[in-house]
């Protein structure tokens, strides 16, 4: 993101490319760019050695003109007013994309909870659901889980709003298995990349078992796509978490790092590894990129140094409209975001179904469903950038935009 371009601005300047290949008529930019309803509450947390804090926390609705507004919630310090009103922007255009019936949304609390006790944690989460309590529900607004947030999280939202308002497991996604989680949506998100990253290798042509790919960041996401890849037999080269990445160039063993990651151990505990940085993992030798954490790493600083040869947007917004541009410049296929990591906004989508019909589908049925909508909304993109001869990023935003500016119309919204 360029010094002067905000996180919001930035996303909209994908936006007016996309909005550009469709024609959209000048008087949907300002309906279609802008929130329908932003809330920014205080949230009072009274900390264990009894001290009050008073923390900010934000609901962004962007548009719900083809169902419920629908996203995560975040506590990250970073995660302010502009960076939310961005990220719900975003899944407005990824629902849309991958065709589920709805809107997009945000959530987030501008905390660092890492020095947080569990019982803080649920004090705050519940102080906020409370606050923001009036504008959620289950055919109104569906949070779900999203950076530093878990299923945990997600069950305490469910238990505040379900005290007003009668038991509601379907008036969030991302619960526990005993709460009405379904099967499958946990890995959905990380199930969803692999997915996407192995029908557009089979359809470039590309030898994925042959690749070596690099993942950054290895919490839900990012474990569970090196999981999937190393099931295919695909080589994962190197990743990372918040202490730092490990880098072997014959592979790494994904089962040992999952088991130090389950133990609330660092990736930079394995043996008979190189230890890099987060930014080297991004510069290394390897020929799949796939950035799972944060949002703006690949940036007009770095992205001449990235060496693969396809990017894989895990992570919401990782790279910058100036690095996009750049790496397009260089020949760099990139997977966007919004199809790359579709994946857990479609199981929230089976998730949601399956609660208010009050059946539970099995873990099968979840895969073979996932995969399917993946597969559907990836062709779409590839042949919209082929017949036009775009960017998959700009042809996801163009299919995204048309489809929520025909529901506004129909709806008689303008």
């Amino acid at each position: 993101m360029a010094e002067n371009m905000s996180p919001i601005e930035s996303v909209n300047a994908f936006f007016d490319r996309g909005a550009h290949l469709i024609h959209l008529k000048d008087e949907m930019y300002d309906v279609l760019k802008t929130s329908y309803r932003e809330v920014q509450v205080q949230v009072p947390v009274r900390m264990d050695d009894g001290s009050l804090k008073v923390f900010t926390g934000y609901r962004i609705q962007h548009n719900g003109a083809r169902g419920p507004y629908k996203g995560g919630v975040r506590y990250h310090p970073q995660a302010d007013l502009d960076e939310v009103r961005a990220l719900a922007s975003l899944m407005t255009w990824k629902t849309a994309l991958v065709d589920i019936p709805f809107g997009g949304a945000k959530g987030g609390i501008t905390v660092d909870t890492s020095h947080m006790s569990q019982r803080e944690i649920q004090g705050m989460t519940r102080r906020f659901t409370n606050a923001i309590g009036h504008v959620l529900g289950v055919t109104r607004d569906i949070p779900a889980p999203d950076m530093n947030t878990n299923a945990q999280v997600m069950a305490w939202v469910m238990d505040a709003y379900s005290a007003t308002h009668g038991y509601s497991p379907a008036s969030v996604t991302g619960k526990p298995i005993e709460l009405g989680g379904a099967p499958g949506r946990e890995a959905a998100t990380g199930r969803g990349v692999v997915y996407v990253l192995e029908g557009a290798a089979k359809h470039w042509g590309v030898d994925l078992q042959a690749c070596r790919v690099a993942i950054q960041g290895f919490g839900n996401v990012g474990s569970w796509v090196a999981r999937g890849l190393d099931e295919l037999g695909v080589k994962v080269v190197a990743v990372s978490d918040v202490k730092g990445g490990v880098y072997r160039g014959d592979g790494l063993n994904v089962d040992r790092l999952v088991t130090l990651s389950d133990s609330r151990r660092s990736v930079t505990e394995a043996d008979d590894v190189e230890k890099i940085s987060n930014e080297e993992l991004l510069e290394c030798e390897c020929d799949v990129l796939i950035p799972a954490a944060l949002g703006d790493v690949i940036t007009e600083q770095n992205a001449e140094t990235v060496r693969a040869g396809i990017v894989v947007e895990a992570a919401n917004h990782p790279t910058t409209t100036e690095a996009d541009a750049m790496l397009n410049d260089a020949g760099t296929r990139v997977i966007p975001d919004l199809l790359a990591n579709a994946g857990g906004v479609t199981g929230s989508y089976f998730e949601w179904t399956q609660n208010i019909q009050q059946f539970k589908w099995k873990v099968d049925r979840f895969n073979e469903e996932l995969r399917d909508v993946m597969m559907h909304a990836l062709d779409a993109t590839l042949a919209f950038a082929e017949s036009r001869q775009v960017t998959l990023r700009d042809a996801a935003f163009a299919i995204g935009i048309e489809r929520v500016a025909r529901a506004s119309k129909m709806r008689g919204y303008v």
